[in-house]
Parts: structure tokens; C-alpha cells; sequence
């Protein structure tokens, strides 16, 4: 069984759940195009790089979810592996890929609404919206733009697929983190 990202879950608002992030490790690739065909070009080298793709040849298991963060106009694209939980950024190896980045994620609250189906950037969007309208009626500020998480391969049927629209909080009450 694939890996999950691991988050405490401190509240529920309004259809949301608002999450403790702690400090994680990314390995990611920009890339342009439509929303799709963008996660799909950028699988390939993150694909490589866990499977030992890199300066060390280290394998790494396969962790969910896949971050997709688009920019507004949704023509640029990062898309992220999730690396398994207490890797360390100073551990891990560089890419052999120059497109291949590999970054650390600082600990953080993020709201987020689940969903089941396909993921259109559209559907995504709108999700995104109403994050930020549930955040802002709450009273919350939001740090940067809403980012999508996919959990499940290709190949499963869409009403069967789980997905996420996400955004990061900023100065949300630390509840003892």
C-alpha cells in the first residue's frame, strides 16, 4: 500500500478540514501547457528520480499524494512527488535530471476539501475559489494560491479516484505545534 503524506487534522470549517503539515521533502518539476498533459509530461522524470534516477542511485517508495500547483492562468505547472515521511533534504541525493528540483517544505496548516472523480484544472479551480471563500468568512489568511493533490494512479476509474484542492494558512493559531 502506497504511503500517505502524514498531517494532523486540527478542525473541521464549513466543508474543509484545516491540517498541521509538518516539514516535508519535494522532488519537483516545472513544466507548461494545459493542465493534463502538463502533470502528465512532468511524471516521467519524478518517476525516475525515485526509482533511482540520481547521483546516488537511491530508490525511493512511491508516496500520495502527487502536488500539482499551476499559476493563475494555469500554463505553467509544478508538479511534486511527496517523499516518504523523515527524509531529510541534506540525505537525499541530487538529480541526475536538470529539470528536477528538490525541496523542503517548512511546517504549516493548510485547508483542504476532499473529492472523488476526474480532475479538470476547471473543477480544481472552482474548489480553489471556495477555499478562499471559506477562509476569508472564517477569518483566516491564505498564503499563496490553492494547490490540487491526486492520490490514486491513472489507470483507476474516475469516480473511484480520491483528490484534494488545497491552500496554505498563514498565521493560523498554532494549537500547541
Amino acid at each position: 500500500m502506497t504511503e500517505h503524506q502524514p498531517f494532523d487534522l486540527v478542525a473541521r470549517l464549513d466543508g474543509c478540514e484545516i491540517r498541521y503539515y509538518p516539514k516535508y521533502v519535494l522532488v519537483q518539476v516545472k513544466t507548461k501547457g494545459e493542465f493534463n498533459s502538463a502533470a502528465s509530461r512532468a511524471f516521467r522524470p519524478l518517476v525516475n528520480y525515485i526509482s533511482g534516477r540520481n547521483k546516488a542511485g537511491s530508490q525511493f517508495a512511491m508516496t500520495a499524494p502527487v502536488i500539482h500547483s499551476p499559476n493563475p492562468q494555469a500554463t505553467e505547472h509544478l508538479v511534486s512527488f511527496v517523499l516518504p515521511a523523515g527524509t531529510e533534504l541534506k540525505d537525499i541525493p541530487l538529480p541526475v535530471d536538470a529539470e528536477v528540483k528538490c525541496v523542503e517544505v517548512a511546517p504549516h496548516y493548510a485547508a483542504a476539501i476532499k473529492f472523488r472523480g476526474l480532475a479538470s484544472y476547471e473543477h480544481f479551480n472552482s474548489l480553489g475559489m471556495k477555499l478562499r471563500e471559506i477562509t476569508k468568512k472564517a477569518g483566516l489568511k491564505t498564503l499563496g494560491d490553492p494547490y490540487y493533490a491526486r492520490f490514486d494512479p491513472p489507470w483507476k476509474p474516475g469516480f473511484l479516484r480520491h483528490n484534494e484542492a488545497l491552500i496554505a494558512l498563514e498565521n493560523y493559531p498554532s494549537k500547541g505545534k
